[in-house]
């Protein structure tokens, strides 16, 4: 079958994209920056690309006409305040651009919506579904509240709290019940519903087989880690200090933070379980959905994380906007060393960030996004979603992959820190000589200020980096 894939670049999309393949499906991928899809060559004939915006009715257009199934994975959470606004337009431009086409299913997946008194995030989920179901098409909602998986927001939360912390006084929502599903059984639900007459004009919701709270899904990744925590819920965090104490402690930005807080104080538990029946799919435990989870780091196997996605970073943007670096009213620090073993430093770069780290002066640039987090930035935390291998789009640390090519021996980052200005840093291996590259076009007296401020600490860092790159 043809099959539409929107989201094909988020967290559910990349996991699902292979799947279909295997099954034999013809995709077409639809995004909104081509340059951040990859797909390996052996995958290539099965797979064509369509670059869209939700936003822009023209762009649509180019959907093809002889679709059969398309897949609805697009959510913006708490990108910018309107952002419930943004999600209601671009699902009334989608299904318009489906009514030209020949499609006969729309496959959506939304959060589990059974309370009365929704947040504004689940809202938002509730108000898309309702306008997919004008369509002339047969639209089949599966409906999901925590997901868990390497990579997915929720585990990565519940990590960043388990490992970090041995004590937590945590808000009242711990004790809310959550009944949390494991990403792999998310996709076969997605897999399952292609062209099943018993999903058509329905809403189902899915999960694991445990009703828990957040606190007993913090303490189950503790026991499977072996550690000791101890964890006592108060009843005078606000929403505002709840975000706050999110934001710190975690990966998430905050407008992010916001809107899980205002999430998680609602339970999201399935009001029955007919779509396992009808589907015949047993989902998985809790404890077996992290070990599966901790399999797929051990062995460096994250098909995707929701760090890579725009909405945790204070951008939103296309790569290619920025690809070409500027020279004009812009201060450059640009460094050259002879390399001892070109394959070597190559490989050092590719593993620039991280656990690896900056190669030089780490204290500095762990302090650098300490105050990025204290400004409202994403500072250092992110890490970097693959220890060796990185892609156009993949975030490290405060800066996202704008180009990198292997071959070209070429790497280029653009800052996503808090700055009074834009900033480029790029590597660049000709034969044995190594360019270090840091462009920084400043944005106002401030912009100006800040960089001349900066320059000690740039020739520390920027030389002692150049250098430890080339031995």
């Amino acid at each position: 079958m043809k099959v539409l894939l929107t989201g094909a670049t988020g967290y559910i999309g990349k996991r699902l994209l292979p799947n279909l393949i295997q099954k034999g499906h013809h995709v077409t991928c639809l995004v909104r920056d081509h340059m951040r899809f990859h797909i390996p060559e052996y995958y290539e004939e099965f797979v064509s690309v369509t670059e869209a915006d939700l936003t822009d009715k023209t762009s649509l257009l180019n959907i093809p006409k002889d679709i059969d199934i398309a897949f609805y994975l697009v959510h913006s959470m708490s990108s910018d305040k309107n952002y419930q606004q943004k999600e209601l337009e671009s699902t009334i431009n989608f299904r318009e651009a489906l009514e030209q086409t020949q499609v006969k299913q729309v496959i959506y997946l939304s959060g589990i919506i059974n309370e009365k008194e929704l947040s504004p995030h689940l809202q938002s989920r509730k108000n898309v579904e309702a306008e997919l179901s004008k369509g002339s098409y047969a639209l089949t909602t599966l409906r999901a509240g925590i997901i868990i998986g390497s990579g997915s927001a929720s585990f990565e939360i519940i990590r960043d709290l388990v490992e970090k912390l041995p004590v937590m006084i945590t808000p009242k929502w711990l004790n809310t019940y959550c009944q949390p599903i494991a990403i792999s059984d998310v996709i076969k639900f997605l897999m399952v519903t292609i062209n099943h007459p018993g999903t058509f004009n329905q809403n189902f919701d899915i999960g694991g087989p445990d009703l828990l709270t957040y606190k007993q899904m913090l303490l189950g990744y503790a026991k499977i880690r072996k550690l000791k925590r101890y964890i006592r819920v108060v009843p005078v965090m606000t929403p505002r200090l709840s975000s706050y104490w999110l934001y710190f402690i975690t990966t998430t930005s905050y407008k992010l933070a916001i809107a899980l807080v205002d999430s998680m104080k609602i339970e999201v538990i399935c009001r029955n379980k007919s779509i396992n029946e009808l589907l015949g799919i047993e989902p998985i435990s809790y404890e077996k959905a992290l070990q599966a989870a901790f399999s797929e780091i051990k062995d460096e196997q994250i098909l995707s994380s929701w760090k890579d996605a725009l909405v945790i970073s204070n951008h939103d943007f296309k790569l290619s906007d920025f690809i070409e670096v500027p020279t004009f009213g812009c201060y450059i620090d640009k460094r050259k060393a002879k390399v001892n073993k070109s394959n070597v430093t190559l490989e050092k770069i590719w593993r620039i960030g991280g656990i690896t780290g900056w190669h030089h002066a780490n204290w500095l640039w762990q302090l650098r996004g300490f105050l990025d987090r204290l400004s409202g930035g994403v500072g250092l935390r992110r890490g970097r979603t693959q220890r060796t291998k990185i892609e156009s789009g993949d975030v490290i640390d405060f800066w996202r992959v704008l180009y990198a090519n292997k071959t070209e021996a070429r790497l280029l980052l653009y800052a996503e820190m808090k700055l009074p200005g834009e900033a480029w840093l790029e590597f660049r291996l000709n034969g044995d000589t190594l360019v270090q590259t840091a462009t920084f076009r400043p944005k106002g007296l401030l912009g100006r200020l800040y960089w001349y401020t900066v320059l000690p600490f740039h020739h520390y860092i920027f030389n002692g980096m150049i250098n430890q790159l080339a031995k």
